[in-house]
């Protein structure tokens, strides 16, 4: 049974995709390493894991994360080195040299993200990023995770794949058990937490509600890229504070808890970097869970969420669309359960994992026998 070593500096332990998705794939098919920062246990017996050391900023990682990873890995011999990350890409020049062929996981369009990224974004970390991404488009096999990334990556050498990643349901069905119940109309959201994904826009809203509604909660999962000082100086934030958590990255199990008994989830997105004509994985989750979506007025997510009505298009720089949605979904609980439903079907019809781990299988089978 060929060796696959799949692995990322930057990922969490509890990656969603890694961990949940293409490891338990590949598993029973391959010998399965995961190599992710601070991972010490998997969900699925049979999957090796390896535990890294893990740094926010790039330079730590490059100087103490990549060595360490090189000395657990390299004695693994893998016939197949997957990256999920492009700063691993001269680590699997090293491997592919010794024998393994290797896989490029494009997961974001850096050359239009960089214009957002707050840190690891210096001068250097372009010029180094944009080498060794041409190299790779040369050398190695890649999976998208969009269509969209192909309007870049058009001069690729080997076979590619996109293999989207769209919900796993027997993975949002365990996870979402164990409710977390309240007395008060509950919001979700699960991303991470920035301008760009609208947080002013939802504070906004929410000072708008709470003039109708005193009480209701928002719940939001996933690191903040806002300073304590931005956060302060958005209007109407010392209004709904107390109706704000701000939990912070947290494992997908105990994030979607939450979202059981939550009327709505959003997934506002402003028009910047590569958002319109990407998929945000969480509106197929939301989806899965039976929430309504409320999203941005992208035709891409129009075409997800319009067609099937399982949630509402608004423009993500308009507070009152969203307070206007938000007020719907406390008043109108047959209208949330009927949209619930849409989306639960759509996800299961075509925007569930089982279809692409075909298309992952299939492309790895072509690698183990190219």
């Amino acid at each position: 049974m060929k060796r696959v070593l799949l692995i990322s500096t930057v990922h969490p332990a509890t990656d969603s995709r890694i961990m949940y998705k293409i490891a338990p794939s590949l598993h029973g098919h391959y010998e399965v390493f995961c190599a992710l920062p601070k991972l010490q246990s998997v969900p699925q017996p049979g999957i090796h894991p390896i535990g890294l050391p893990h740094f926010k900023r790039l330079l730590p990682r490059l100087l103490f994360a990549h060595p360490v990873a090189l000395v657990k890995c390299l004695r693994l011999r893998p016939d197949i080195v997957h990256i999920f990350v492009p700063e691993l890409i001269p680590m699997a020049f090293i491997f592919q040299w010794l024998g393994a062929e290797a896989i490029y996981e494009v997961q974001e369009n850096l050359f239009k993200k960089f214009a957002i990224k707050k840190y690891n974004n210096s001068l250097i970390f372009k010029k180094l990023f944009l080498l060794f991404d041409k190299l790779a488009r040369k050398k190695f096999h890649c999976i998208f995770t969009d269509d969209a990334y192909l309007e870049e990556y058009h001069d690729l050498a080997k076979p590619f794949a996109v293999v989207h990643n769209y919900v796993s349901l027997p993975v949002i069905d365990g996870f979402a058990r164990a409710a977390v119940c309240g007395r008060e109309p509950v919001f979700f959201y699960l991303g991470v937490v920035s301008m760009e994904r609208c947080l002013d826009t939802m504070i906004h809203a929410l000072a708008s509600l709470k003039r109708r509604y005193p009480s209701f909660h928002l719940h939001l999962f996933g690191p903040v890229r806002v300073s304590r000082q931005e956060l302060e100086r958005i209007l109407g934030f010392t209004d709904v504070k107390d109706h704000i958590t701000f939990h912070g990255y947290t494992d997908q199990q105990t994030a979607l808890a939450y979202a059981t008994h939550a009327l709505a989830g959003i997934a506002l997105l402003k028009p910047v970097a590569d958002y319109p004509e990407s998929f945000p994985t969480k509106l197929f989750e939301y989806m899965a869970l039976k929430l309504p979506v409320i999203t941005s007025d992208f035709p891409l997510y129009r075409q997800i969420v319009g067609q099937p009505e399982c949630g509402f298009c608004i423009s993500p720089y308009d507070p009152d669309a969203l307070c206007e949605k938000l007020e719907r979904c406390i008043k109108d609980e047959s209208k949330c359960i009927e949209m619930g439903a849409n989306g639960r079907k759509t996800a299961e019809t075509h925007y569930n994992w089982v279809s692409e781990e075909v298309v992952l299988l299939s492309f790895y089978n072509n690698i183990k026998y190219h």
